[in-house]
């Protein structure tokens, strides 16, 4: 009879301490996730943050439609809008930028076009041509019908571009006008009067930093 006690007990000791064991792995488990999910909800409202921008007065000013890094500056030819050879100004945005993007001047969309297409690293140049993107032709309110190419581009994370406006809408210097979800790039057309104001390397702050003067 005590032996079985014994048993007994010793059953329920084991029992009490195996459930104690499972019940702290289950608590490690359960904070590791509400962890992640902290972590995760924290990024996200990081990543979608909209501050507002501090736009630059001033005529003929065309600001950076996009935050991130200046790493192209050349001479192209964009047929479907510019209808020509025009300067380019490109932006990389990583993950880490803010990605809505702002009207670079005052005017009006007078072209929409989306293209379906490939999701190429945006850190390459090249995925400009070759990626999903969406072309926003502006003509200019300072001076009168400049045109201004703005092309958003997917990377090979964002894959989803979010346009905030339509064609015939009339759009103020530094308004937002789209969102693009993760890495991604931002190509800015003026024509080849435009003088340029920024330089390869330099960091762009969207809806204030100059980038062109069209007068």
């Amino acid at each position: 009879m005590l032996l079985w006690t014994f048993i007994a007990l010793v059953s329920l000791i084991g029992v009490a301490v195996l459930a104690a064991m499972v019940a702290a792995f289950i608590t490690v488990v359960y904070v590791a996730l509400v962890g992640v999910w902290v972590l995760f909800a924290l990024f996200t409202l990081y990543f979608f943050r909209d501050p507002e921008p501090r736009v630059p007065a001033g005529p003929g000013l065309v600001v950076a439609p996009g935050h991130g890094k200046v790493d192209v500056i050349d001479v192209i030819t964009e047929p479907r809008f510019m209808e020509g050879e025009c300067r380019r100004v490109s932006i990389f945005l990583s993950v880490f930028d803010v990605h809505v993007q702002n009207a670079p001047v005052s005017g009006k969309v007078t072209y929409f076009k989306y293209t379906e297409g490939k999701f190429l690293n945006a850190m390459k140049t090249e995925s400009a041509q070759h990626n999903e993107n969406i072309l926003l032709g502006i003509e200019s309110a300072d001076p009168a019908y400049a045109k201004v190419g703005v092309r958003l581009i997917t990377g090979l994370i964002a894959r989803r571009l979010v346009p905030w406006v339509e064609q015939g809408e009339v759009v103020e210097r530094g308004e937002r006008i789209s969102l693009i979800q993760f890495g991604s790039r931002v190509d800015v057309y003026l024509p080849m009067s435009a003088t340029i104001q920024v330089k390869i390397g330099d960091r762009a702050v969207g809806g204030e930093t100059v980038l062109a003067s069209l007068l």
